[in-house]
């Protein structure tokens, strides 16, 4: 499948210039509202930190949020999609008005647990943390719908407020489950949030993704006293390793191709009889990704030929590449306008400074403070089941200064600064700017019509969705080790 051609239709770029006039600035009170819990909000969010959950696992993390949401009044659907820890929430009556949805992420990473300090600093005992900061991305979203629900109320308006408590982002494509279940078709607009170093209203594309698990069986034996009665596993992981690793000079340029050995065997006096290696492939274009992950899927049949071993492999996650929307993105951009950026005092500042000295790059911490310029064609380089929503419902992003700049994603700078004073102000704002643009969509039903025109014109005439995820069931055991 190619991408659709990202211009925007002239009667398009007319609805965008009429923005300023048919979105108001929101009620002084959705501000209030979102101040208001701004204390309660750190204290999610840290809860969420210190108890890092990956993903499917993320009971304690999605009950919490759910508790917070069902205290602000609003009805709450668990378990759904075939998934324990994802929940819809919903507040207020359509009547006339649209159905807006926030996305809430909530699980780890494995492998980095670290303290909230600007030093390395591993938790004892601990092996997850939140590297890429979906902590601070739940709590925020509730933050936000919590102020939309009280706005709703006080003026009595039409639109209902959704929050989807969406599991598993890293790898485990919750999102698409719920998307596939038609969780999201009756929702007029999606919105949603990442903790960033910068703050940023931009609107760009992202990296379709299809992940998996090649299991190798082998024969055990004796690695000295009989090796010819084994067949090695991992002889099997290694050959199909090293023929990815040739494949990458003869795949489309921005293929992306990952890997990490998640079960090797046990002793070095054993031939390993099972073995499993995890791959990611990424590319823009969804049919680029599907045709190396099948390139990759014959290289493995030929690997366990080569070493006599047996090979299967387990499809744990796919989805799409985002799409953007400018009308929707204009929206957001204004509210950002509106917030501004992250402002440090001493503490912040010195925390910062610590944490910079183990970064590559040092941006000015003033950047923290600044927005970054708006554009629509931003290309990013990382992938997200946000994509699949955005192929079915006209979705908008936002990132705020959370971390520090300079600071990359899914490492222990972000977990420290994700668990610090910096993350949660960088997630208040997030809060801020979340209300500001619901309660925006929420009074121009006009903008909401723009947006939807947009996303028509994107999609295509005649698209049909078919997600890139090839499996029935959610993985709810894709963290677990080796399945012997």
């Amino acid at each position: 499948m190619k991408l659709p051609r990202c211009c925007v239709l002239s009667v398009l770029a007319s609805a965008v210039l009429l923005l300023p006039g048919m979105v108001a600035a929101a009620p002084p009170s959705v501000l209030a509202a979102v101040d208001g819990y701004a204390a309660r909000q750190a204290e999610v969010g840290r809860a969420l930190w210190a108890q890092p959950e990956l993903g499917y696992q993320e009971t304690r993390s999605s009950a919490l949020l759910q508790q917070e949401l069902r205290a602000a009044g609003f009805s709450i659907q668990a378990g759904v999609a075939g998934m324990p820890t994802a929940f819809v929430a919903r507040y207020g009556r359509r009547g006339n008005g649209p159905v807006i949805a926030l996305l809430a992420e909530m699980d780890a990473l494995p492998g980095m647990a670290q303290a909230a300090v600007p030093t390395r600093s591993p938790i004892p005992g601990q092996d997850a943390g939140q590297a890429c900061g979906h902590n601070l991305f739940g709590a925020a979203v509730v933050g936000a719908a919590q102020a939309v629900a009280q706005w709703l109320k006080a003026n009595g308006s039409d639109g209902e407020i959704r929050v989807y408590g969406t599991p598993a982002e890293e790898g485990g494509s919750g999102k698409v489950y719920m998307t596939r279940a038609g969780l999201f078709d009756d929702v007029d607009v999606a919105l949603h949030w990442h903790p960033s170093a910068e703050n940023s209203a931009a609107q760009g594309t992202s990296l379709a993704n299809i992940s998996g698990k090649f299991r190798f069986k082998g024969i055990a034996a004796h690695a000295a006293l009989s090796p010819e009665r084994g067949r090695s596993a991992l002889d099997g992981v290694e050959a199909l390793d090293h023929m990815a690793n040739m494949m990458r000079e003869h795949v489309p340029d921005g293929t992306r191709i990952h890997y990490v050995i998640t079960d090797g065997g046990a002793a070095p006096n054993v031939v390993p009889d099972a073995a499993e290696v995890y791959y990611y492939v990424r590319h823009v274009d969804p049919a680029v990704v599907r045709d190396v992950i099948g390139r990759l899927q014959q290289a493995a049949r030929g690997a366990a030929m080569g070493t006599g071993t047996e090979v299967g492999f387990e499809p744990t996650g796919g989805v799409y590449s985002l799409l953007p929307n400018d009308v929707l993105g204009q929206v957001m951009q204004q509210a950002l306008q509106q917030v501004g950026g992250v402002v440090y005092d001493r503490a912040d500042t010195a925390f910062a400074e610590q944490l910079q000295q183990s970064l590559e790059r040092r941006p000015a911490l003033s950047t923290a403070a600044t927005l970054a310029p708006y554009r629509a064609d931003h290309a990013g380089g990382a992938s997200t089941d946000v994509g699949d929503v955005s192929w079915n419902v006209p979705t908008v992003g936002l990132s705020t200064a959370t971390w520090v700049p300079g600071t990359p994603a899914h490492s222990w700078q972000a977990v420290a600064a994700s668990g610090a004073p910096i993350g949660d102000k960088g997630a208040l704002n997030a809060a801020r700017v979340l209300a500001l643009a619901t309660v925006a969509l929420l009074q121009s039903p006009q903008t909401v019509s723009a947006a939807r025109a947009e996303f028509e014109q994107r999609r295509g005439a005649g698209f049909r969705y078919t997600p890139l995820l090839e499996r029935t069931d959610p993985p709810l055991d894709y963290r677990s080790k080796i399945k012997r």
